[in-house]
């Protein structure tokens, strides 16, 4: 089956379980999935029920999506992601930000997990770009037309309107949110203090194992794009101790609630009406045609 038949396929099957127009797509990263738990009114379906979807092996990652009102806002959230260390191919990592267009998003947001580099441990950090060394691009081979060019323009990848807002609403409730340059690795292993050297003299501030490949096909797709690292870890190297999952997950507990303050007030303060570059694309493209 194709592609363009699965997404099709998965489409129809979510909208006639309910899922009408979500406005938000919200992909929740290691150990940030209870912020799925503030959805209300919420539709709840494991990853195996739904055709052509993947499996999420990682601990931290429960393999749920849920759709649901958020800050007043309908949103289609991934309570769990698909890497592509776990075997999986670009295409199904990114099968989920495909179906959040079909299905009507106009925005991402995708948050993480990830190890510092210019920052220390407790950090929330805006995504200002990112730097691909995951050796791949889910856009390689035949161009999904009905999405979008087959050259997407990735200068403005980490929709400026959105941080700006998503600083607004920092600064509002207190919380620091710096900002950043965050490089994409494949993993499984975790980097070596001479990677973390060469990445820090490329000028990325955080690193992990997640979100590039999303990011682009977001792009490709026409969604407007909001980052978060949550910097859970010194990167390799910076600290003497050894770099564990758990420890991962331990810190992204206690950076939760932070977290989710940001995002719940960030959701809210977007306004869906105003004229953020990613719908120019689109338009001036034709818009999207499934």
């Amino acid at each position: 089956m194709s592609l363009l038949k699965k997404i099709y396929e998965t489409r129809d099957f979510l909208t006639a379980k309910g899922v009408q127009k979500p406005e938000f797509g919200l992909i929740l990263g290691s150990g940030l999935g209870e912020l799925a738990e503030e959805i209300e009114n919420a539709l709840v379906l494991n990853y195996a029920d739904i055709p052509n979807w993947g499996r999420s092996t990682v601990s931290g990652h429960a393999g749920k999506l849920i759709y649901g009102e958020l800050a007043g806002r309908k949103v289609l959230a991934l309570q769990g992601r698909f890497h592509y260390y776990e075997g999986n191919s670009m295409e199904l990592v990114t099968f989920p930000i495909r179906i959040m267009k079909a299905l009507g998003c106009q925005g991402l947001i995708v948050t993480n997990a990830a190890g510092g580099i210019g920052f220390g441990p407790g950090t929330l950090m805006a995504i200002s770009d990112h730097i691909n060394l995951t050796g791949a691009n889910p856009l390689m081979g035949e161009n999904l037309d009905d999405f979008g060019f087959r050259f997407p323009d990735m200068s403005n990848a980490y929709t400026a309107d959105y941080r700006e807002v998503a600083h607004q609403v920092a600064d509002k409730i207190g919380i620091k949110l710096d900002e950043g340059v965050y490089i994409g690795v494949s993993g499984p292993s975790y980097e070596t203090p001479a990677e973390i050297r060469a990445f820090k003299t490329l000028g990325a501030d955080a690193v992990g194992m997640s979100t590039v490949p999303e990011v682009i096909v977001a792009v490709h797709s026409g969604l407007k794009v909001l980052g978060i690292s949550a910097i859970t870890n010194y990167a390799a190297g910076i600290s003497e101790n050894a770099l564990t999952h758990s420890e991962v997950v331990e810190m992204m507990g206690k950076m939760a609630s932070q977290l989710k303050a940001l995002i719940l007030g960030t959701i809210e303060a977007i306004d869906m009406n105003a004229d953020y570059a990613a719908h120019h694309r689109m338009a001036e493209y034709g818009g999207f045609k499934l």
